[in-house]
């Protein structure tokens, strides 16, 4: 078994949240994660007593996540992994059919909030000298599709947002853009329709995916990685 670690997850509610959280505690690691769905939290934190810890915020409420980090990190600390996960995809549209609320909310969650989540809990990281910061990307944020287009607009610019950052960390820390790869979650089905059910289940993609996280670390610093 791998050390334990403390692993900070947003968008732990649904999909690949909720099967990444199973898994690693089922490892035996602590999980600490967040998502926007309440009755999800509430699920979660039913199911899985302390130490894990649950909280209902949206990561682009860049005073709801400073609220909450400051709580966590005077409890516990900093995370030994933060992974940003939350994440939304616009309804299948050509670029100028999708509304500027539409196109917001998928800035606002997959870019913003990510950035969110690095701005309050990395200097904590840093002034440990250690820890890892995944980054979910696509294989929308290193190709392109039609009907996508805002969604492949924020999965690009995680992927140079990260690469940057891996750049200003301090040496023995990392941060890497992870493509999950194609899983069949509600997210893949807005764009691929029962096609999506072609593809692994969020459960079966977690056994192969936690242990390659957990495997991540410095010698994988700004390097963009897909689930292998």
């Amino acid at each position: 078994m791998n050390d334990h670690k403390t692993i900070l997850l947003s968008g732990a509610t649904r999909g690949l949240g909720r099967a990444m959280t199973a898994e690693f505690i089922r490892r035996g690691h602590t999980v600490f994660g967040c998502g926007r769905n309440t009755q999800g939290i509430a699920e979660l934190q039913e199911h899985y007593s302390a130490p894990h810890r649950f909280h209902a915020l949206d990561v682009s409420n860049d005073q709801q996540v400073a609220a909450w980090a400051g709580q966590l990190l005077e409890d516990a600390g900093a995370p030994d992994l933060l992974i940003n996960n939350a994440a939304l995809v616009n309804r299948n549209a050509v670029l100028w059919e999708v509304s500027a609320e539409e196109f917001s909310s998928v800035i606002d969650i997959n870019i913003k909030g990510v950035a969110n989540l690095i701005r309050h809990f990395v200097p904590a990281m840093i002034a440990r000298g250690s820890g890892v910061i995944v980054n979910f990307s696509s294989g929308w944020g290193r190709a392109t599709s039609a009907l996508v287009s805002p969604y492949c607009a924020t999965k690009w610019a995680i992927e140079g947002l990260t690469r940057a950052m891996a750049q200003e960390l301090p040496r023995g820390m990392a941060a890497i853009p992870l493509n999950p790869g194609i899983i069949d979650t509600d997210m893949l089905r807005t764009s691929f329709g029962k096609d999506a059910s072609g593809y692994p289940s969020p459960e079966a993609w977690a056994k192969k995916a936690v242990p390659f996280i957990l495997r991540l670390g410095a010698k994988d610093n700004g390097n963009p990685l897909t689930v292998a």
